[in-house]
C-alpha cells in the first residue's frame, strides 16, 4: 500500500530541520534589511512593505494546496522542488535591480515555502511513530525552527550593516545546497500506490480564499480596517472559503478531508496555534521596535538581543521532550502557555524609563521558556492518529493555521498599537501602544491554554478514518495500540 521512510529516520531529520531552519530564517532576516532596500531600489513606503507582504500572501495561500500535493505525488519529491525553487527565487532577489523584481522574488520564495514547510513535516511525522520517538525528533525541529527565527533578526541586522542588504537574499543560498545534499540520503517516502485525482477546484477555492484572507489583512496598515478595500476583499475571502468548504463536504478526493478536522486533536491544536502565532508575531514586531524607537538600540544590538529569546526557547523545547516521553501533548501545552501568558503580561509593562534588562531580557527568558514547552508538543498533537496517507495534508493545515494567525494578529495589534499612540511619535506614547499590544499577546496566549485544556483529548486517538480511505499495512494496528495507550495526560 505505502512504503514508508523509516529507515533512514536520522537522515530524514537532519534533512527536515536544515529546511526548517531556512523558512525560519526567511520569515524574519529581511525585516532589519528593509530601510537599506528601500534606499537601494527606490521603494516606496507602501510598496516596500509588499516585500515582507508578498512573502505572507503566497506562503499562506498556497499551504493546503502544498500539503496536499505531497500525499498525493510524494513528499521527497516535493521537499527537492521546493529547495530548488527557493533557492531560485532567493538568488532572483539578491540580483533583483528594480523593486517589481524583488518582490516578485519574494511572492517565488513563498510558493516555494508552502510546498516545502509542509512536505517537511510530514516526512518527519511518517519517519518517527508516534510516542517519545516522534516526541525526540519534533523536539530537535522545533529548537530548530526557534533557532531560525531568531538568528534571521540577527543575521539581518549583521549582514545588512557589513556585508549589504543583497545578502540577506544571497545567504539562503549554501543553506538550500546543503539541505539538498542531505535529502539526496532520504528514502523515497509516503506515496499512496493509487492516483488519488487532486482536487482542482477546492485548490483554487482555498489558495483564492486564503490569498484573499492575507491581501486583506496586510493591507489594513495602508487603507485601515473599515475602508471598502479591505470589507470588499475579506467579503470575497469569506465567500471562498464557505464555497471551498460546501465543495470539501462533496468531493470524493476532498483537499482537506473534513473527518481530519472532526479530530479533537487535530482542531484543538490548529486552534492553539492561530492563537499563539497571533501573539507571537506582533510581540517580536513590537519588541524589535521597543529596543530600536524607545531604548535607542542599533539594528545589529536588537538582533543580537533575541538571542537570549533563542537560548530560552531550546530549554523549554528540551523541557518538552522530556515531559513527552511519558505525557500526551497537553502535559507540555498548558504549562507552556501559562509560562509564556506570564512572560508576555511582563513584556507589557514596557516603559520609555526602563532599560533592557527590565523590559527584553527578564521577560523574554520567561516567555521563551513557555513557548518551548509548546514547540513540538502542539506539532505532535496536529498530527496524533492522523494516518500516514494524510501527514501531508495535516502539516499544511497546522503551517497555515501558523501563517494566518501571525498575519491577523499583527495586523490587527499594529491597529491597537496605533490607535493607543497617536499622533505623537514621543517615546512615552510609542511605547504605551507597544505595552497595549504585548497585554493583548498575553491575553492570547491565556486563549490558547484555555483551548488546551478543554478541547484537547488527555489520551492520544487516531483520527476518524474516511470509508474510502485504505487499509493500514499489515501490523499497523497492533503498533498504533502500542504507542498510543497508557500515555497519561
Amino acid at each position: 500500500m505505502y512504503k514508508n521512510m523509516r529507515g533512514r529516520p536520522g537522515a530524514v531529520l537532519a534533512a527536515v530541520s536544515l529546511a526548517q531552519f531556512l523558512v525560519a530564517l526567511d520569515m524574519s532576516v529581511v525585516n532589519v534589511a528593509l530601510p537599506a532596500v528601500r534606499s537601494s531600489l527606490g521603494f516606496t513606503p507602501v510598496g516596500l512593505s509588499w516585500v515582507v507582504h508578498a512573502y505572507a500572501l503566497t506562503f499562506g495561500g498556497f499551504l493546503l494546496l502544498g500539503g496536499r500535493a505531497g500525499d498525493l505525488f510524494g513528499r521527497r519529491r516535493l521537499f527537492v522542488a521546493g529547495l530548488v525553487a527557493f533557492g531560485a527565487a532567493s538568488l532572483a532577489g539578491g540580483l533583483a535591480q528594480a523593486p517589481w523584481q524583488l518582490v516578485a522574488a519574494r511572492a517565488a520564495q513563498g510558493v516555494a515555502a508552502a510546498a516545502l514547510a509542509p512536505a517537511a513535516l510530514a516526512m518527519l511525522t511518517v519517519a518517527f511513530p508516534e510516542g517519545p520517538a516522534r516526541v525526540r525528533a519534533l523536539g530537535v525541529w522545533s529548537g530548530v525552527n526557534a533557532v531560525g527565527g531568531a538568528l534571521g533578526v540577527l543575521a539581518g541586522g549583521l549582514l545588512t550593516e557589513y556585508a549589504g542588504w543583497r545578502w540577506v537574499m544571497l545567504v539562503n543560498l549554501p543553506i538550500v545546497a546543503l539541505t539538498l545534499a542531505l535529502a539526496a540520503a532520504v528514502p523515497a517516502g509516503v506515496r499512496g500506490t493509487r492516483r488519488d485525482r487532486l482536487d482542482v477546484p477546492g485548490a483554487v477555492l482555498a489558495t483564492g480564499g486564503a490569498g484573499l484572507l492575507v491581501l486583506g489583512v496586510v493591507r489594513t496598515e495602508q487603507v485601515g480596517w473599515s475602508s471598502g478595500d479591505t470589507l470588499a476583499t475579506l467579503g470575497a475571502a469569506a465567500v471562498l472559503l464557505a464555497a471551498f468548504a460546501a465543495v470539501e463536504l462533496r468531493s470524493s478526493s476532498p483537499l482537506v478531508r473534513p473527518g481530519l478536522l472532526r479530530s479533537r486533536w487535530v482542531a484543538g491544536a490548529n486552534a492553539f496555534v492561530f492563537l499563539a502565532a497571533a501573539g507571537q508575531f506582533a510581540a517580536f514586531y513590537f519588541v524589535s521596535l521597543h529596543m530600536q524607537q524607545v531604548l535607542g538600540m542599533g539594528a545589529a544590538a536588537t538582533g543580537a538581543a533575541f538571542l537570549p529569546f533563542s537560548f530560552g526557547t531550546v530549554v523549554g523545547v528540551a523541557l518538552a521532550t522530556r515531559i513527552g516521553a511519558g505525557y500526551s501533548p497537553r502535559a507540555s501545552l498548558v504549562p507552556g502557555g501559562l509560562l509564556a501568558t506570564a512572560g508576555f503580561v511582563w513584556f507589557g509593562l514596557v516603559d520609555p524609563a526602563g532599560g533592557f534588562v527590565s523590559d527584553v531580557l527578564g521577560p523574554s527568558l520567561v516567555a521563551s521558556v513557555g513557548l518551548g514547552l509548546c514547540l513540538g508538543p502542539v506539532a505532535a498533537a496536529a498530527t496524533t492518529g492522523v494516518a500516514p496517507r494524510e501527514a501531508g495534508t495535516a502539516s499544511g493545515v497546522l503551517n497555515s493555521s501558523r501563517q494566518l494567525g501571525g498575519c491577523v494578529g499583527l495586523a490587527a495589534l499594529a491597529t491597537l498599537a496605533a490607535d493607543r499612540t497617536g499622533a505623537a511619535a514621543t517615546p512615552q506614547a510609542l511605547s504605551a501602544g507597544y505595552a497595549l499590544a504585548l497585554q493583548v499577546t498575553a491575553a492570547l496566549f491565556l486563549l490558547a491554554t484555555v483551548v488546551a485544556i478543554t478541547v484537547l483529548p488527555s489520551r492520544r486517538r487516531a483520527v476518524p478514518a474516511a470509508p474510502t480511505d485504505l487499509p493500514a499495512p499489515a501490523g499497523a494496528g497492533t503498533e498504533t495500540k502500542t504507542e498510543t495507550e497508557g500515555v497519561r495526560s
